[in-house]
């Protein structure tokens, strides 16, 4: 449910910058979701070993920063491994020490670009599902 949320954020916000009108609304929709998957996984699990040390009232908090940076980091990663990919057929293996470097500030990058162009596009529907994500979260008893 939180993968669908933030792609369907994603597509809002693509919608309110151009209509829509892009050769690759798929690949950035499935981004957003591939993004979004783990990233729930991974914030729930980071609010379950945070918890038991908070205190009841700043919970919601923290288990709004944790979906926000586990949800765009791995979103950011998926970014750059789509782009790593597409950049691959130009470049060295990555065995070999120029195609490490290139790897690198590819994904770098790639990193970059989503952060500047692609976490506006959760704006405004994604900080919605994020609000009531996060209170959901916090009031899980494990």
């Amino acid at each position: 449910l939180w993968a669908m949320s933030m792609a369907v954020a994603a597509l809002f916000g693509l919608y309110l910058r151009n209509r829509l009108e892009t050769p690759h609304l798929a690949t950035l929709l499935l981004i957003f979701f591939l993004g979004a998957c783990p990233g729930w996984i991974t914030a729930v699990i980071l609010c379950r070993t945070t918890f038991p040390r908070l205190k009841r009232v700043p919970r919601p908090a923290a288990a709004f920063l944790l979906l926000t940076g586990a949800t765009v980091a791995w979103t950011a990663f998926a970014f750059a491994m789509q782009y790593r990919l597409f950049y691959s057929q130009w470049h060295d293996p990555p065995t070999t020490v120029r195609g490490l470097y290139q790897f690198t500030f590819t994904t770098a990058a790639a990193v970059y670009q989503f952060l500047v162009l692609g976490t506006p596009l959760y704006l405004p529907a994604g900080i919605l599902c994020l609000a009531a994500a996060s209170l959901l979260i916090a009031r899980r008893k494990r």
